[in-house]
């Protein structure tokens, strides 16, 4: 998953270009297990008594049955979902050819489905748990030659190489989810290789999640992963339906008809799934009104923003008289010296610095040295006797903030922080002037401004 990942972040064009050949290689491989199944049924190679005759009764079988055999088999469409997904990544006119390619695809897969049937049936071949029924009919056909390894390493590669499926599917449904506001825009930004990185890391992530969380059974997550698929079906082609009965365009009747129909397969596909797996698919039920309400709480929140940010909606900007400036300092240092020197550019006359020491006799102390130091500039200590630096300077700036409001003046609040020569070294010092910054970002009518001072060794 891993190298799939790292594989559709080097680009679309790439990827596919890759991930190509394994599936010439397996298409290959089945045509020519299916050429040799049907040459040997016709010249008589394969023994009569390994099936039963056409039309012989077989008891037991029922419409549940049926129909649940009907819900498991049409697992296998699952993927053709990805097409439409991402028909910008088709060339012009990409509707036409997203067609072209999703009629291509399943024709393709109608022959090779019905191919493999029809060699079950005459090879008599029963599913069983240890042996897919690929490598039976491999097996039977070729023995355990050369052609037999040949079609189980394609088979093994296609497998693994099916997830990327999604990886250019959901990358484009997210940026249409994106643009309509219902999940992060981040999902909307392309990487350097051009492709939606963000959608193809995120959706690497949650696979990982996923196969850790089901210990890799596939048995576990394809049922989990059809309903994830055919509720969307139903919901698209029912959709549709409403589409065709409210417009009534030219030829509606036939199209009314064509999507009435793919609704109800996937609506009964859907439920047979929830009648027969219900122990596996039950997540869908608790997740899916969850993400449904998420989608709809981060589109509210994009609105709220957009209206806020409106110019024709927003409040009177009122006008600023001057700048209380407010200077947080833990020492006489260079890094506090230059942090002054940037305030007095703004508001020489208005600087009130603050010290907050945590026993009083540092307190008179760092009193006596700023006298020495910065006569001019107003000091102002706050003694901590709980050694909290964030609570007693929050109620200060608070208190400076509502007596500057009276006469529209606004408060800054100056952080003065040394930057390490090497990254690294940030661990080795306690980041007080962070801890301020995040704290005070949340008040209102309060500019916060980091003075950065580089050390050079």
């Amino acid at each position: 998953m891993i190298l799939i990942t790292i594989l559709n972040l080097r680009g679309v064009t790439e990827s596919a270009s890759i991930l190509a050949y394994p599936v010439y290689l397996f298409v290959l491989a089945l045509f020519i297990l299916i050429g040799a199944g049907i040459y040997n049924s016709i010249t008589g190679h394969i023994p009569p008594d390994l099936h039963t005759p056409i039309g012989t009764p077989v008891a037991g079988i029922s419409l549940f049955l049926l129909l649940r055999a009907f819900a498991s088999g049409s697992s296998a469409l699952t993927g053709v979902e990805a097409i439409s997904n991402a028909i910008p990544n088709f060339k012009d006119p990409a509707p036409k050819n997203a067609a072209k390619t999703l009629v291509a695809m399943g024709s393709l897969l109608a022959l090779l489905f019905s191919g493999i049937v029809y060699l079950a049936y005459y090879y008599g071949i029963v599913p069983r748990e240890e042996v897919t029924v690929v490598s039976q009919i491999a097996e039977q056909t070729f023995g355990r030659s050369f052609m037999y390894y040949f079609i189980q390493g394609t088979t093994a590669l296609i497998l693994i190489l099916a997830a990327n499926t999604g990886y250019s599917a959901f990358p484009m449904l997210a940026v249409n989810l994106a643009k309509d506001r219902f999940i992060p825009r981040m999902f909307t930004v392309r990487g350097d290789r051009l492709g939606y990185s963000n959608g193809i890391i995120s959706l690497g992530f949650f696979s990982i999640l996923l196969i850790v969380a089901f210990g890799g059974k596939t048995e576990h997550l394809i049922p989990l992963y059809a309903v994830g698929v055919f509720i969307p079906f139903t919901l698209s082609q029912s959709g549709m339906v409403v589409k065709w009965i409210r417009e009534k365009p030219h030829g509606w009747v036939s199209k009314l008809i064509i999507n009435t129909t793919g609704a109800v397969i996937s609506f009964i596909v859907s439920m047979m799934f929830f009648l027969t797996k219900f122990s596996q698919v039950w997540p869908v039920l608790v997740f899916l009104p969850l993400i449904i309400y998420l989608f709809h709480r981060i589109r509210k929140h994009y609105e709220a923003v957009g209206d806020q940010l409106r110019l024709t909606t927003c409040e009177p900007i009122v006008p600023i008289e001057g700048n209380v400036i407010i200077l947080p300092v833990a020492g006489i240092t260079h890094v506090v010296e230059n942090s002054l020197a940037y305030a007095k550019s703004i508001s020489p006359q208005q600087i009130i610095a603050v010290y907050v020491p945590f026993e009083r006799e540092d307190e008179l102390k760092f009193e006596e040295k700023w006298k020495k130091w910065q006569p001019d500039v107003r000091l102002v200590t706050l003694h901590s006797p709980y050694r909290s630096i964030i609570n007693p300077l929050a109620k200060f700036i608070d208190t400076i903030q509502r007596k500057a409001a009276e006469s529209n003046h606004q408060v800054t609040v100056i952080i003065p922080q040394f930057i390490p020569k090497k990254g690294w070294q940030n661990i080795l010092h306690n980041q007080s002037s962070l801890l301020i910054r995040a704290h005070l970002l949340y008040r209102r009518n309060v500019i916060v401004t980091t003075v950065p001072y580089h050390l050079k060794k």
